[in-house]
């Protein structure tokens, strides 16, 4: 099985019409079902089944949408059939059900949330990747000029090479003993005013 690459979900057909009409005709197929069976049995529940397909959705008004329709279909055979004995059992089993599908609803939001800043980092993360540039390997240079021969067999300027190749910068100067090669005259009175450098 080959990789999916960071951010990206295993399924990503949540968004056209065809997975919109699924979910819809469930939700009437268990508004159906809980017409049809008697106001204590708690049918509603398995709306929360279709929140959570609905979560395959990147269309955050979607899920919301089906988390309210669910809602209301729970809530609706509550005020269409007749009353029964044992009632207060009837209407806490619907308010369970439609909290468990907010729950799942608000909980699958977070995740997606969640799903796309981790997208979002790996992204900047991969993109980081990308600036970085560090030299490796041998690299060819001059022992007499310093020049650096580069993959086309041409001969480049160490500091110009180095500058192209990473992030490094030069700043030039003298270090000592060039200092006392190429100006004798003014080492010495370096030396003479400084004697303990």
């Amino acid at each position: 099985m080959a990789a999916q690459p960071a951010g990206k979900r295993a399924f990503t057909g949540g968004d056209g019409v065809g997975f919109y009409l699924v979910c819809a005709a469930l939700m009437v197929a268990i508004l159906y079902l809980d017409l049809q069976l008697p106001l204590g049995i708690a049918v509603a529940i398995l709306y929360s089944g279709v929140v959570l397909l609905a979560l395959w959705s990147s269309n955050r008004r979607f899920i919301i949408v089906v988390a309210i329709v669910a809602s209301l279909f729970t809530i609706g055979p509550l005020l269409h059939k007749e009353p029964i004995d044992e009632m207060s059992k009837a209407v806490l089993n619907r308010c369970l059900a439609v909290f468990s599908l907010w729950v799942a609803c608000y909980l699958g939001l977070q995740k997606q949330v969640l799903e796309e800043k981790r997208a979002s980092i790996l992204r900047e993360r991969e993109k980081a990747l990308e600036e970085v540039r560090v030299l490796r390997g041998f690299l060819p240079i001059c022992a007499s000029c310093k020049r650096i021969r580069d993959y086309q067999g041409s001969w480049t300027l160490l500091e110009k090479y180095i500058s192209e190749h990473s992030e490094a910068e030069f700043s030039h100067g003298l270090c000592p003993d060039c200092t006392k090669k190429l100006f004798p005259d003014l080492f010495q009175k370096t030396e003479e005013s400084h004697p303990d450098n």
